[in-house]
C-alpha cells in the first residue's frame, strides 16, 4: 500500500476534557476507504529526559508517582515550558532537578510517547561535563532525591520495581545505539 492509501484525515476535534497537564481531545476521522472512526487522543506538551553522565555513573532522581502510586528511579526531566525550545528546557531541567549544569549536551533524539494515544514527543539528550552547583531549584509540587548509581547497575534494572518508567527504557535505548 502507498501512503495514500494508509493515511486518515482529520475531519473534527473537539476537547472533551482539559488538565494543567494534557488536554483529552476526540477526533473524528475519515479513513482512507471513506469510512469514519471517532478516537481518542491526549495533547500534551513535549517533554525532555537528560542522560546525565558523571564518569561511569548516572545522575538519577528519585521521585513519586501518582499513576502507580509509588517511587520511580528515573532520568531527571520535565515538560517543555511555552516558548522553550527542547535544549534549553533539558539544561533547565537537569538543573532543577540535580543541581548540575552540563557543560556538553547532545540530543540522541525524539520520539512519541504512544502515537495511538498521544500526539507529544519527548526529546532525549545525553548531558556530560557536569558542573556540580550543590542545589536543587525544584517546582513548587516536586519532591525529588537526586543519587547517582552505577551506569551498569541502571541498564541492567531498567524496567525492574525501582525503574518503572516505559519511557527512561527508551531513552536508554537512545543512548545505547549511538556512537560517541
Amino acid at each position: 500500500m502507498n501512503k495514500e492509501n494508509l493515511e486518515w484525515k482529520l475531519i473534527e476535534r473537539k476537547e472533551v476534557f482539559k488538565t494543567v497537564v494534557f488536554t483529552v481531545t476526540e477526533r473524528l476521522s475519515e479513513a482512507p476507504d471513506g469510512s469514519r472512526g471517532t478516537y481518542i487522543v491526549n495533547e500534551a506538551r513535549d517533554w525532555v529526559i537528560v542522560i546525565a553522565e558523571h564518569g561511569e555513573k548516572f545522575l538519577m532522581v528519585k521521585q513519586w508517582r501518582h499513576g502507580q502510586m509509588g517511587l520511580s528511579i528515573e532520568f531527571p526531566g520535565g515538560v517543555i515550558d511555552s516558548g522553550e525550545d527542547p535544549e534549553t528546557a533539558a539544561r533547565r531541567e537537569l538543573l532543577e532537578e540535580t543541581g548540575c549544569i552540563a557543560g556538553k549536551l547532545q540530543c540522541l533524539g525524539s520520539m512519541n510517547p504512544n502515537p495511538a494515544l498521544f500526539s507529544n514527543r519527548v526529546h532525549v539528550y545525553l548531558a556530560t561535563d557536569l558542573t556540580f552547583t550543590g542545589k536543587q531549584h525544584l517546582d513548587r509540587d516536586e519532591f525529588v532525591n537526586y543519587m547517582e548509581i552505577d551506569r551498569k547497575e541502571v541498564l541492567k534494572k531498567i524496567g525492574c520495581n525501582e525503574y518503572p518508567h516505559a519511557l527512561m527504557a527508551s531513552a536508554a535505548a537512545l543512548y545505547l545505539t549511538k556512537d560517541y
